[in-house]
Parts: C-alpha cells; sequence; structure tokens
C-alpha cells in the first residue's frame, strides 16, 4: 500500500485530512431512508424488502432444484392440472417434449425419502420439493409417465415403422420383376464372356453382382469410352427399349438408405414398451380411486396397440424372407451380400448406367453437328463454285459475240 493513495491519507496533513463528519446527521438522515423504503415497498421488489420472510426450506439439490422450477416454467400447466393430464394420459394438454422433461424431473428414491422424513410445514418448501409432493401423490408416477410418452409416440413410430417395411418390400419386388432389368444383366454376361473368350472365364453362366461397379472401370484401348458406355451404345442400337429400366425400380433408392437392423432395434423398441404398458396397468390394479380413469384409457390404447404390434410383426417377418431371396435371386448368399448391400450396389449401378447413356448422347449430339456443319461448309463451297463457273461461262459467251460482230 505505501505510496499509494490510501498510504497518503493516514499522515495527519491538513490537504489530506478528511473533513470530520456528523454521525448523528448521517445516520438521521439515510439509516432513516433505509427502513422507510424497506416499510413502503410491496413484496417481489429487491432482496431487502423480502428480510422479515421466513426463506423457502430447500431440501433438494441445488442445481437440480433451479433446472426443475426452469422446466415448470415452461410448461406453465398448475401441478394439480397436470397430474389429472398424466392421469387421463391427455395428449392434448401435455406433449412429448413436456412429457420427457417430467420423466427426468421424477423424484429419485433418496429425494422421496428426504421428503418422507421431512416434519415441518410443507408450505415452506421451495417449487421443487411442492413439484415432488405432488408427483408423489401418484403411485409409480414415473412408470405412468414413461407409459404416457409411449402412447404419445406410438402412432407414429409405427408408421414410420410400416412404411420402411414397405419400402423393403416394394424394392425387392420391383428388382425381382423387371424384365428390363433381368435382359440388361444377361446383356453384361454376354458381353463379359465375349470379352473372356478362350478362357476359363469365357463360358461363366453368372458373375458376381459386385462387378456391376467394375462396368465403368473397364477402359477401351482408347481410353474415350468404357465397358459401361459399350454397354448403353449396344442397347441404344440393339434394345433401346430397355434404357429406362431405372423407371421399373421406384422404391430402390429410399430402401438403399434403409437399415435392417436399425429396423430390429425399433420393432424391439415397440415390443418393450407394449410390455411396460402391460405391466403397468397389472400394477395400476392396486392403485385405488386415483388410476380408475387412467387404467381404463390405458386398456383402451393397449387392446388397439397390440394389434397394430401383431400386424406389424407378420410384415417384419415377410420383410425379412423377401430381403433374403433379393441376395438369392442375383445368386448371392444374404450372410455375405446382405440386402443392404445388393441395394447399393444397383443404386451406383443406376446412376452411372444413365450418366454414360446421358453422355453417349451428347457425344452422338456433338457429332451429329459436327457432320451437318461440315455438310453445310461443302455444300456452301459447291454452291460458290458453280457460281463462279457460271460466271466464267457467261464471260466466255459475251466475249465470243464480241468477235463474231
Amino acid at each position: 500500500m505505501q505510496g499509494s493513495l490510501w498510504a497518503d491519507s493516514q499522515k495527519q496533513e491538513n490537504q489530506s485530512r478528511a473533513p470530520e463528519i456528523d454521525i448523528t446527521e448521517l445516520e438521521s438522515l439515510f439509516s432513516a431512508a433505509s427502513a422507510s423504503d424497506a416499510s413502503g415497498t410491496k413484496g417481489g421488489g429487491r432482496r431487502g424488502s423480502n428480510m422479515n420472510k421466513p426463506e423457502k426450506v430447500q431440501l433438494v439439490d441445488l442445481r437440480r432444484a433451479y433446472n426443475c422450477e426452469i422446466m415448470l416454467s415452461k410448461i406453465k400447466i398448475p401441478l394439480p392440472d397436470m397430474i389429472s393430464a398424466v392421469l387421463a394420459l391427455d395428449s392434448s394438454v401435455l406433449d412429448i417434449d413436456q412429457v420427457e422433461n417430467l420423466i427426468k424431473f421424477c423424484p429419485t428414491k433418496e429425494e422421496m425419502e428426504t421428503l418422507k422424513n421431512y416434519t415441518g410445514d410443507k408450505e415452506m418448501l421451495g417449487k421443487c420439493e411442492q413439484f415432488f409432493l405432488e408427483l408423489m401423490k401418484v403411485p409409480r408416477i414415473e412408470s405412468k409417465l414413461r407409459v404416457f410418452a409411449f402412447k404419445i409416440t406410438f402412432s407414429s413410430q409405427v408408421n414410420d415403422l410400416r412404411n420402411n417395411l414397405n419400402t423393403i418390400n416394394g424394392a425387392a419386388r420391383e428388382v425381382k420383376e423387371s424384365a428390363k432389368l433381368r435382359q440388361i444383366m444377361q446383356t453384361i454376361l454376354t458381353l463379359g464372356n465375349a470379352l473372356n473368350q478362350g478362357t476359363a472365364r469365357g463360358s461363366a453362366i453368372g458373375f458376381k453382382l459386385d462387378s456391376l461397379l467394375k462396368l465403368s472401370d473397364t477402359r477401351a484401348r482408347n481410353s474415350k469410352m468404357t465397358l459401361m458406355h459399350y454397354l448403353c451404345k449396344l442397347l441404344s442400337e440393339k434394345m433401346p427399349e430397355l434404357l429406362d429400366f431405372d423407371k421399373d425400380l421406384g422404391h430402390l433408392e429410399a430402401a438403399a438408405k434403409i437399415q435392417l437392423k436399425a429396423l430390429a432395434e425399433e420393432m424391439q423398441a415397440v415390443s418393450k414398451g407394449l410390455e411396460k404398458v402391460e405391466q403397468e396397468l397389472a400394477a395400476s390394479e392396486n392403485d385405488g380411486a386415483i388410476s380408475v380413469g387412467f387404467r381404463k384409457v390405458l386398456k383402451n390404447f393397449l387392446d388397439t396397440a397390440e394389434a397394430e404390434v401383431r400386424s406389424l410383426i407378420s410384415l417384419y417377418s415377410e420383410v425379412g424372407r423377401n430381403a433374403d431371396s433379393l441376395s438369392q435371386y442375383f445368386g448371392e448368399d444374404p450372410a455375405r451380400c446382405p440386402f443392404e448391400q445388393v441395394t447399393q450396389i444397383l443404386v451406383v449401378f443406376v446412376k452411372t448406367f444413365n450418366k454414360s447413356r446421358d453422355e453417349n448422347e451428347r457425344q452422338a449430339d456433338a457429332e451429329k453437328k459436327k457432320l451437318e456443319k461440315e455438310a453445310m461448309k461443302e455444300r456452301t463451297a459447291a454452291n460458290s463454285s458453280t457460281r463462279r463457273d457460271g460466271v466464267q461461262q457467261s464471260g466466255m459467251k459475251q466475249h465470243e459475240t464480241h468477235i463474231n460482230s
């Protein structure tokens, strides 16, 4: 502090000494004002205005209690109405995000024990503690909330699953029923055998599906054309009706984005969710009057949901068989070349085929225009030559006439 303002102020020099203060006057002015402000300010004001109010009792971890209060402020529904909506499984009052937040803030066993052991005035508890006490009035509240969340998402989850399963079925059916694709595959086999003539591979009766991806890598000697370009050229000349074979495969690209493993996990999640519904329905028989309405709504939902899931399980089994049969259609082992691999190879093949076909067409158009331009040049040159010859012959006739005269 040496050399500072405060060090200098300690010296007893007149110029640095503070003036004498009338303590009585100071207290009468400012203490009175503070007291007046405190008594005249209504609740909800500054921190000082609540000095005489008893503090709320905090039993829950402060951070968790703070986050819980934020969550409750977003829902903006009185606690009794919120509980009624849960017991009625009413998704028009609480949406899935709100229900999932309520699940996060269900009291733990330790928190429940702490609140049960509290013997003080419950009105003095904080908002989070009051919320927990309200939830604790409902037996197995967390289980009921999870059932509620499952009910809200069930329809969309089942619809998404069914759409994906139908897409796979559609893709498998379209590929196997496409006569155009079958003829193209036969043409590729014939090309391969012709190229390998005189070797052990020159009389193949089929080829590995991933060979389709090599057609764009096999180049002609001049490097200007790939085997894919040649295939498109051959089909364009001999069987042009096959060039739009991709129109037969409407579900292929969407099916290639679906993973059967992910569908299996979703199926399992739906089945497990339904089991939890059954368990909670059975357990709530002993809840008494508080769960009467809950049980009625849940029973109706369960009856409908079970029928939906049975239908979905049947469709899923059918899809499994069809997915394997698609691999087998191309002579592949489903374990080594599963449905996902088959569809992804076919999608790449379709895209490279269409690209090569379009490139061939552009090249043919360019060559046609070039030939037309050259033909036009030749015609223009021929016309110019004819005109010159005509002029020369006319001049010669005029010269002969002049001599004879």
